[in-house]
């Protein structure tokens, strides 16, 4: 039976939202890219499902993503070449009804055995991005392979592939940009080839997420130059600690790194901690002092929140950076400064531009190489190795014995907005910590700004008996999740009989059989 008739318009319409919520403005680039393709597979039997993105630099075609049973193996083409080349090379669309009957297929790179070549049609179709009226830019293919169906159906199949494509443009545009930037510090030298790894030293930053770990490989980019950094982000992301960072990567790193947060001193006197003054300048000023800027000679000087300097000081700190000269306050003799400015804010500069509020000439001059660093709400795969890494230091701070985060503890973490990002989530895992007297961080010991009155267990219409039910809950839940869903070690765990745990599963419903993966899904693919 052709597949078409099998599936209906309901299911397009279902495939496409799917797709259009995995491509959500918070997803993870590349793991949403490939759900993408499993939900194009799963959804209409494709056996296989897969992206190539032109590189621009090299000029072949990748084999970016895929999604197929056997794994396709890495395999580049050059304009023209194969069916995905003249796809790419002519912008539009091949079907090929029956694999063995097109000489020019190339199939070596994908495994295909015999019989699969007889009995699967492909299909490839340009994927193309809108740059000006009129034109599009050819950014790679997308194809698949299809059981072999009438002609009518395959084409079909092309058009809804065509619709895909064009939803994913953008998702390959950014795809394509990441291959740029991850060769370019490949040959600089500031990326491992296999792992990944940024070579910063930066102990104390966790980055899981393919954001911040793209705002690592910036750092590690700018680090080794003299280049002034604006660090941009919402408050408490961590901007004190890139800036660190960006220090202990540079040739500076064994001259001091001075730090000043502009916000926490009044107008008045930051020109004198900035520049120093000379005995006498003002009153109160009864010995010399020197300034920052001085103290920070040859080392690097960090300003966090530079939105709050005023006009007169931001005009002293540019000619600081252009120049490289300071005065003292009181003082008409010119002194040398070496100085690397690293600043950060979480106010729009654009918008203070317009006010007046901040000069335009400084703002270029720290504009140099901007990082705009993602609040956690916009990264929720770093929550969980944030609180982690928390946890272990807090725990041996104050001596605790604390070992792990219970499941619904994690999902508090894991749901709650986070306004104050990394700095609230410190505070909340050290608060947990010190109320915590067990070997397990439980959802009421976090502050209650995490938790709702169904959470903590705390509603005013719960009885009694209802509270300790779902106190209850957790506690087996957690259980079972260590035990990967066997009673008999998740009894042991707790201490009680085998018979008891049996009797509590059934009671409150719970399926052990959805925690024996639990531990590997959290992983990820190997």
């Amino acid at each position: 039976m052709d597949l078409i008739k099998s599936t209906d318009a309901a299911s397009y319409l279902r495939a496409l939202r799917q797709m259009m919520d995995e491509m959500g403005p918070h997803a993870a680039l590349q793991p949403s890219m490939k759900r993408l393709l499993e939900i194009l597979a799963e959804t209409f039997g494709y056996k296989r499902a897969f992206l190539a993105i032109f590189d621009t630099e090299t000029g072949t075609l990748k084999i970016g993503l895929t999604y197929s049973q056997p794994k396709v193996t890495q395999a580049t083409y050059t304009p023209g070449q194969g069916i995905i080349g003249q796809v790419f090379q002519t912008g539009r669309p091949i079907v090929i009804p029956r694999m063995k009957d097109h000489a020019e297929f190339l199939n070596k790179a994908f495994g295909r055995s015999q019989e699969e070549l007889a009995s699967l049609a492909f299909i490839s179709v340009p994927v193309l991005l809108p740059v000006r009226s009129g034109e599009r830019e050819t950014l790679g293919t997308l194809s698949v392979d299809i059981p072999t169906q009438s002609q009518e159906v395959l084409d079909s199949h092309c058009q809804f592939l065509e619709v895909v494509a064009g939803l994913v443009a953008t998702q390959v545009a950014r795809l394509q940009e990441e291959m740029a930037l991850q060769r370019h510090l490949i040959a600089q030298g500031l990326m491992m080839h296999h792992t990944g790894e940024v070579n910063i030293t930066a102990p104390d930053i966790v980055a899981t997420s393919k954001s911040m770990r793209l705002v690592l490989q910036q750092v590690a980019q700018v680090a080794p130059s003299r280049a002034t950094v604006l660090l941009r982000g919402e408050s408490g992301t961590g901007k004190e600690l890139l800036a660190e960072a960006i220090h202990a990567g540079s040739p500076r790193k064994d001259r001091p790194l001075i730090k000043l947060n502009c916000a926490a001193l009044p107008s008045e006197l930051i020109e004198s901690e900035l520049f120093g003054h000379e005995k006498g300048a003002f009153t109160g000023a009864v010995a010399i002092k020197k300034g920052l800027f001085e103290l920070g000679h040859k080392g690097s000087l960090f300003l966090d929140e530079i939105g709050e300097l005023s006009l007169e000081a931001q005009a002293k700190v540019l000619r600081a950076i252009q120049e490289k000269e300071i005065q003292r306050l009181g003082s008409e003799q010119t002194l040398s400064v070496d100085v690397r400015l690293i600043t950060a804010t979480h106010q729009p500069l654009e918008e203070l531009l317009t006010e007046g509020r901040f000069r335009e000439d400084l703002y270029y001059r720290i504009n140099v190489f901007p990082i705009f660093i993602p609040s956690l709400r916009e990264r929720r795969e770093d929550i969980l190795p944030i609180a982690e890494h928390f946890l272990g230091s807090f725990a041996q701070e104050y001596a605790k014995k604390i070992k792990r985060i219970s499941t619904p503890a994690i999902d508090l973490l894991v749901q709650y907005h986070w306004p104050g990002n990394v700095r609230e989530l410190r505070n909340c895992m050290e608060r947990a910590v010190l109320i915590c007297d067990e070997e397990v961080i439980r959802s009421y010991h976090l502050p209650p700004t995490l938790q709702t009155a169904e959470s903590s267990a705390t509603d005013s219409s719960l009885s009694f008996g209802e509270s300790v039910a779902k106190f209850e809950q957790e506690i087996l839940v957690d259980a079972l999740k260590k035990a990967k869903g066997n009673m008999l070690q998740a009894a042991r765990d707790l201490r009680v009989s085998y018979r008891i745990v049996n009797y509590k599963v059934k009671k409150y419903r719970i399926d052990p059989k959805k925690f024996t993966g639990s531990l590997r899904r959290r992983r990820g693919p190997a």
